[in-house]
């Protein structure tokens, strides 16, 4: 049998020239060989996974807002603007480049809305449909760079996070940026001064939201000169935000009054005065401190109406992931069945009202009503059946229910 020379067979170092010779059937491999072959097979399958991800099934408006019904109670209007302006941005990314030099841009959208009426909700089930990488973001701890926080390119960390970095499915993705009136500047004027998690951030989002080429630290947080850096093209990546705009109503209601000079008072009875988001306007979103800026970044405009009484209780049952399904799906695991009297529903949404916490605060009220029960039961062996009335609920809501809500 012939004797095996000792150099790797691909390369052709000999073993004194690497650090490892792994032996095979007539044949060696160094370990530089093996590194280089494994870079390769890296690089393959992520390629051959980002072709994957690019097929995005689009579905007209109408089912996408059919399958925003199976999660989000009411909100009509709102789910009527989203799926327009989602379909035409996915339409517009998988549009044949032609000769006419016709270039649709993208159209980024911001919701305003109360806590817990949804804007959350309808972002994440929108990605959940089209299949692509979805992250949320907190305006909130946005700083200029130089200062504490964040810097925004932290973003687009958390959205490659989400698409376990696959850059091509990344810049796909939709991002959710909340609490975005946070960033509006404490007045309509420019700042002469420095407003480092207001203005500043606006200004640094710009880049962001009209698409380029970032650097993007792979672990988000600062950057520095050191470090690598992915590169992220944000021209096709959907910008959703949302934000309370608190107050915001003020600014509706006194340019409601400047229009509708010169006609009678009556006429004025034809705005819902209790709903006065619904009127809102770019306008309004640049005078509440919004630079003119990031107000063009966001054609898109739509708002959320407060959740009402019947609207909270639909909540409760109806969507496919209810809040009343899924306690009874966490009992079922134990072997517990759990039974909600409709008396107990309605006390639960009373306090949702009450405190004004929305859909968010649903839960929370749950949570109080139930501890006691998740924490005795699944070690009771005859523990199989438990019922939710009004009296239980208010005896355990009362118990620990009422102070829970006031931290929050």
């Amino acid at each position: 049998m012939p004797k095996v020379s000792q150099k790797c067979s691909f390369c052709g170092r000999e073993r004194s020239e690497v650090n490892m010779l792994i032996a095979g059937i007539n044949a060696h491999i160094c370990d530089a060989c093996v590194i280089q072959a494994q870079t390769i097979l890296s690089e393959e399958l992520v390629h051959q996974k980002s072709g994957k991800a690019l097929q995005i099934d689009l579905k007209p408006p109408f089912e996408i807002k059919k399958y925003l019904d199976q999660y989000v109670i009411g909100q009509e209007e709102a789910k009527r603007v989203l799926s327009v302006a989602v379909y035409n941005h996915y339409k517009r990314i998988s549009q044949v480049k032609e000769d006419d030099d016709v270039e649709i841009e993208k159209s980024n959208i911001i919701i305003a809305g109360e806590t817990g009426t949804g804007k959350t909700l309808l972002a994440r089930t929108i990605a959940r449909m089209l299949k692509v990488p979805f992250a949320i973001a907190d305006a909130t701890v946005l700083t200029e760079a130089g200062y504490v926080g964040e810097d925004v390119e932290s973003i687009l960390a958390r959205l490659l996070q989400a698409a376990d970095y696959d850059v091509a499915a990344a810049e796909r993705g939709i991002v959710f940026i909340d609490e975005i009136d946070k960033i509006a500047r404490k007045g309509d004027n420019p700042s002469i001064t420095r407003d480092v998690s207001g203005e500043g951030v606006q200004q640094a989002l710009l880049k962001l939201l009209e698409g380029a080429i970032i650097n993007v630290p792979p672990q988000g947080g600062r950057k520095h000169p050191e470090q690598k850096f992915i590169q992220v093209n944000t021209q096709n990546i959907l910008f959703i935000s949302g934000g309370a705009f608190n107050n915001i109503d003020r600014i509706i209601a006194s340019r409601l009054r400047t229009n509708i000079i010169g006609y009678q008072a009556k006429d004025q009875d034809a705005f819902d005065r209790e709903n006065l988001l619904q009127y809102i306007s770019p306008s309004d979103i640049r005078k509440f401190g919004m630079i003119p800026e990031i107000v063009g970044r966001f054609p898109v405009l739509t708002f959320l109406i407060p959740l009402d009484h019947d609207a909270l209780k639909r909540i409760l049952t109806e969507p496919k992931n209810a809040l009343i399904k899924q306690f009874t799906k966490l009992f079922k695991m134990d072997g517990i069945d759990i039974v909600f009297e409709d008396d107990a529903m309605e006390f639960i949404v009373e306090k949702a009202t009450e405190h004004k916490l929305g859909a968010r605060g649903l839960r929370s009220i749950i949570e109080a009503i139930l501890t006691d029960a998740m924490f005795e039961l699944p070690s009771r062996a005859k523990a199989t059946s438990l019922k939710i009335n009004r009296k239980y609920a208010e005896e355990k809501f009362g118990k620990s229910g009422i102070s829970r809500l006031r931290v929050a």
